[in-house]
Order: structure tokens, then sequence, then C-alpha cells
């Protein structure tokens, strides 16, 4: 294709970095069709025209663990970069339901696994809203529950479900022989689990540690590849023990990858199993580390019982900050949320989780390269995915036929701004997002109505 031609969007005079590649040099992209068309030295030509000098052009930011799948969600997402969402470890019921339901109303691209915890809430009755509270939480599943929940799950991975999402803290009364046969249903099909470990920190029983070696063994059993969710807020004190033991499982040949977001609190449902008798002692944390986003309070045992019965999300300060930081600069770990806004209210994650890592790992501390911290946000999430669903082959790289899901940003500049307080406040430094080849954002504002986002399957 010659240079004279004139493409839909050309973005000229950026840095444009490419993790699969290791391009790191002044570029010029010309884009057409939702494709990246060209990636050149020589001028390019547009009907529109981004001017990027000073900037860094890089794959839109693809988050592996996104459960606010929806408008509010996604507009505040593609601010950070976000150029694809994915709810991947609580997953849903009804892959084709759900994918109907945002068809045509997203900003950026969207997609889900199919989960253990929703069809184990639905064969056992479960009244729960989004996380158990009944016999899911609580009770074994007999052999034939066992049955229709694996049922569940293979009918999802055979509609496109990108991967097998298990909350196996949130499901403890599963048995051990449960999780292995979801383990083996993934493996059928070619799917990844997105794990969120049956234990937390480095207190035994029920450690993180024990927690993670319950899944390497399913993955070792079946062949089901293993994903660990927010590796970060689980393995608290125990996080480097953890990133040694997943090094070493990758190692010795069985393919393991874990995630992490950069805060030191993560947020649940309240009503959850996972604030049932003992949760003091399972966190190393009391009432006054829980905040409630709906007021900002920080709660006591009297509103702690209170905000139980009536249920909904609570942010609980857990994570020591040295947890954090091994994560985050792990080669191991992609960056994602685990983010959900609703109303406005929530945890700053969902606004900032990308933008705070290239400001403050980046720019800051120096703790990461910028080809690397792109790297976690592009290319490794795109690789987890691309064996199951092919079109990830496409995300996650700047090269000539990707997709044209872009993130442009002032890597001088590049931070977040939202708070435990003010949740919802957008970055500063992400000046333009491109999603399948159509701004979503420009010079860092939203445009109102952009719907470019497509669903994609397995």
């Amino acid at each position: 294709m010659s240079t004279e031609q004139i493409y839909e969007l050309a973005i000229n005079g950026g840095r444009v970095i490419d993790p699969e590649s290791g391009l790191d040099a002044l570029r010029n992209l010309g884009i057409s069709d939702g494709k990246i068309m060209a990636v050149t030295e020589a001028s390019v030509q547009g009907r529109e025209v981004i001017e990027a000098t000073g900037q860094v052009v890089a794959p839109g930011f693809i988050d592996l663990h996104s459960h606010g799948q929806d408008v509010e969600n996604y507009e505040m997402q593609v601010r950070d970069g976000v150029t694809t969402a994915l709810e991947l470890e609580v997953g849903v019921g009804d892959i084709d339901e759900w994918y109907g339901e945002r068809e045509g109303n997203a900003a950026i691209n969207f997609g889900a696994g199919v989960g253990h915890i929703p069809a184990r809430m639905r064969v056992m009755n479960d009244p729960g809203v989004f996380l158990p509270t009944g016999d899911a939480a609580h009770r074994a599943a007999t052999d034939d529950e066992i049955t229709d929940i694996k049922g569940i799950v293979g009918r999802g991975l055979e509609r496109g479900a990108l991967a097998v999402g298990l909350g196996i803290d949130y499901t403890k009364a599963a048995s051990r022989w449960e999780i292995v046969e979801i383990f083996r249903i993934a493996s059928e099909y070619g799917a990844s689990c997105h794990v969120h470990l049956r234990g937390k920190g480095h207190r035994e029983p029920m450690s993180a540690i024990e927690a993670l070696e319950e899944v390497v063994a399913a993955t070792a059993i079946t062949g089901a590849a293993l994903h660990v969710v927010h590796i970060q807020s689980t393995g608290m004190r125990a996080t480097e023990r953890l990133l040694e033991m997943i090094a070493g499982a990758a190692e010795h040949g069985l393919d393991v990858t874990t995630e992490c977001y950069p805060y030191t609190a993560g947020m649940t449902r309240i009503e959850s199993a996972l604030f049932d008798e003992g949760w003091q002692e399972n966190y190393g944390i009391d009432y006054d580390s829980l905040q409630w986003p709906e007021t900002g309070e920080f709660l006591n045992a009297s509103t702690f019982a209170e905000r139980r019965e009536t249920g909904g999300w609570v942010i609980a300060h857990s994570t020591p900050p040295e947890a954090v930081r091994a994560a985050v600069i792990s080669p191991l770990t992609i960056i994602a949320t685990d983010g959900i806004m609703k109303d406005g209210k929530g945890h700053p994650r969902t606004s900032g989780t990308f933008s705070l890592v290239l400001g403050r790992y980046v720019r800051e501390s120096n703790d990461l390269s910028l080809m690397d911290a792109i790297r976690k946000m592009t290319l490794m999430p795109a690789r987890r995915l691309e064996t199951r669903a092919p079109a990830f082959k496409s995300k996650g790289r700047i090269r000539e036929g990707a997709d044209a899901d872009i993130a442009v940003f002032d890597p001088d500049v590049i931070i977040d701004t939202s708070t435990y307080e003010q949740p919802t406040l957008p970055p500063r430094g992400m000046t333009h997002v491109i999603v399948n080849g159509v701004p979503v954002v420009s010079e860092g504002k939203l445009n109102e109505g952009a719907t470019p986002g497509k669903g994609i399957k397995a």
C-alpha cells in the first residue's frame, strides 16, 4: 500500500511501542476498516489526523478481570486506556444472553468466561446477588449437582466462552474433586481457568500457599491452563512465595500465569462467604479496615452487622504495600483491575489502574521500564487467551494487520487521580484512545455516543 494513500485515521509523530516486536521508535500509523494498515517512518495522510508528537502510541490495554460490564464502567475504563474489558473470574451463566445484551452498546470490546460460581448458584438455587450467600457458598455439591454444574460450564464453552472462572474462596464448600472436574471440562475445550484461590495470606491452614498448590495440582492432573487472579490481595504477606511457586510451575512445563492490581485495598460483597466467621483472622484486619464506598465511612461491629444483613460492596484495606510492589514489578504478572463501579460508587482501580502503573511505577520510581509495563497490559493478556480465542492474536500489538485498538498518552504526565473517596476521577495524560479504528477518547475527553466495541468469543 503506497504512502500516498489517504487512510480513515492517521496517527503521526508518536513514539510507537510494540512489545511483540520490541519496536520503540518514532513511527506514523495509517488506520482503515478498524485495522492498522501502515506502521511507517514515511508521512501518513488521513481523513482524520492525530498529532502524537511527544506522546507514546501503544496497543490498547486488555483488562482480563473487569466485573463492571456496562456503559458506566466501559466509559470509565476507556479513559484509562482500556480497549478490551473481560469478565473472566466470576464469569457468567448464559453466554448468549450476556453477549447479546452488550452488542452495539459498548465503548470498548468486551467478553466473558463461563463461571463455576453462577453455574453452582443456578444448580443449588442460591439467593445471592452476583456472589453466593446460600447453599452454593456453604454446602458440598452432590455427584448429580456436580454433573449439572459441569453441564452448564460445558454449554458455555460450546457457545464461545473465553475461559472458565472459579472463585473458590466464595464457594469454600466445593470439594477438591469438584474443582478438578471443572478444570477437566476447561481442558477439553482448551480454555484457561481464572481462579480466585481458596485460601489467603501466609497463615496455615488455608493459606494462599496451600490454595495455590490445590489449583496447580488440578492443572497438572487435567492439563487445563491456570491463571491466578489478583495475586497480591490473595497472597498478602505470602505474595513473593506465590510468585516463586508460579515461576517453578512454569519452569516445569505447566501453563500457569497470574495478574495483580496496584492497590493495597480490594473490594467485594459484604454478604459473601469471605466475611463468614473468622474473617478477621483470615485477613489479618478488623472492622476499622472496612470502608463503605456508598458513604466513605469505615465500619465498626455494629455497622458491619447492619451492612452484612442488607448486602453491598465493601472496600477491604488488607494488602501490605510491599506485596503490591512485588506483584506489580514481577515479570510474571499481567495488570488487571478487578474493577466495578455502580452509580459512581466503588474502588478507584476501575478508573486508574493502568495510569497508576505508568505514572508511579514507570516514571516516578523506575521500578518498571515503559516497554515492560505496556507488555503487562497488552501482549501478555492477549497471549493468555489467543490459543482459545484466536481473535486475540490481532490485539495487544502495533503492527500492520492488527486491530486498531490504541492508547495514546503523554509519558511525562500520565497519572491516576481517582481516590477511595472520589473513585470516578479520570487519569491525566491519556489523550486519545482508539477502539476498532474509532476515536472514543480525543484530547482526553470522552466522545459521547461512540460505541465501536465488539464482543470477542472463542
